[in-house]
């Protein structure tokens, strides 16, 4: 009975997790169409020219994360490695966990040196 219920669990949890992510994705898209919304609003309310309200909404697309697909390929391969550390250390409970935050950890490093080092080089360019 103990192990049925432990697996239900982790039917659950594992059932739980895309559809918290895609519920969170949701909402940031929502919160950032409001926000957009919001500072056209603005712009069309203190009657901005057309040529300083472009600049503006140009410069808010350009802040777009781009590094985000770096950032995240560098934690699902942190992830894979702590998982692989854990397959080839037989390790289990919350060890595992222990394993698999330090290869997000280290993708999350590692991905901060290389954007760190790519936004030099555009500042250099520039």
């Amino acid at each position: 009975m103990h192990e049925s219920t432990v697996a239900l669990a982790a039917v659950i949890m594992s059932m739980l997790i895309p559809i918290c992510g895609i519920i969170f994705g949701c909402l940031v898209a929502i919160r950032q169409k409001k926000s957009d919304a919001e500072l056209r609003r603005t712009l069309i309310e203190n009657h901005t020219d057309l040529e300083t309200t472009q600049a503006i909404l140009a410069e808010r697309e350009k802040k777009s994360d781009k590094y985000a697909s770096l950032r995240c390929a560098l934690v699902l391969i942190g992830v894979g490695l702590g998982a692989f550390a854990d397959y080839l250390l037989d390790i289990h409970g919350l060890y595992f966990w222990l394993v698999i935050a330090f290869g997000v950890g280290v993708g999350l490093l590692v991905s901060f040196f290389i954007e760190q080092n790519l936004r030099k080089k555009e500042s250099e360019k520039e």
